[in-house]
């Protein structure tokens, strides 16, 4: 096969994409929506599951560990799946959108509740120690002393996170989210052009996660001058 057997207009058709920039770009809300909520509420049970594995609590700490060991092993649109469509088999119904943040959310807190007790055990014993010296309770210590410097290793990894969620985002069309992959798929059934469409939402999801990029270096840079 020569190269100039190659149909180009076939593999990106400029006019296309412009006539249909706006419509699949309607989905972006769906998109940041997804990403943004499944990650801070991802953040907020990765933090308490962290604490559960590095508790002396044997329960806790066996309860975590088996959930983290789960939730990274199982793919997440198969959790997806089983939140839209095994769900109501038991009586237990959600709308596509909170079936997408739930399982995102779910399946976020695992990767990032290791991410934190990774940082918080990086921190030296002795940070501890000298707090807890000062007649500082376990918990201040923890919050004033322990979570600030964990806080300035864990964000490269947790924004690794949020960009993967970003493009995982795209799993929610499995469950008729109407998101930007959704609508791309649409018009390329319509127009018979998937190609255009796909390179077209492909470079979107690139715009979105260059722009949570920025924000990740600032955040560095902030971190690291305190």
């Amino acid at each position: 096969m020569n190269v100039s057997d190659i149909k180009w207009e076939y593999i990106f058709n400029i006019e296309l994409a412009i006539e249909n920039f706006g419509y699949v770009l309607s989905g972006i809300g769906y998109t940041l929506l997804i990403s943004a909520v499944g990650f801070a509420l991802g953040l907020i049970w990765g933090f308490i599951l962290s604490l559960m594995r590095i508790s002396q609590l044997t329960l806790l700490n066996k309860f975590a560990a088996i959930y983290i060991s789960f939730m990274r092993g199982t793919p997440t649109l198969v959790l997806l799946f089983l939140l839209y469509f095994g769900f109501p088999f038991i009586g237990v119904y959600f709308d596509a959108v909170p079936a997408a943040i739930l399982g995102f959310t779910l399946s976020s807190a695992a990767y990032i509740a290791e991410i934190i007790r990774s940082a918080l055990n990086a921190i030296n014993h002795g940070q501890w120690e000298a707090g807890m010296s000062l007649g500082l309770p376990r918990q201040k210590v923890l919050w004033r002393i322990i979570v600030p410097q964990a806080l300035r290793i864990a964000v490269p990894p947790l924004s690794n996170v949020i960009l993967d969620l970003v493009k995982s985002s795209s799993l929610a069309a499995m469950i008729t989210v109407p998101d930007i992959f959704q609508n791309a798929k649409i018009v390329g059934g319509r127009e018979n052009d998937y190609m255009t469409m796909y390179i077209m939402v492909a470079l979107i999801y690139w715009g979105i996660c260059s722009g949570y990029e920025v924000l990740q270096r600032k955040l560095e840079k902030q971190f690291g001058s305190y």
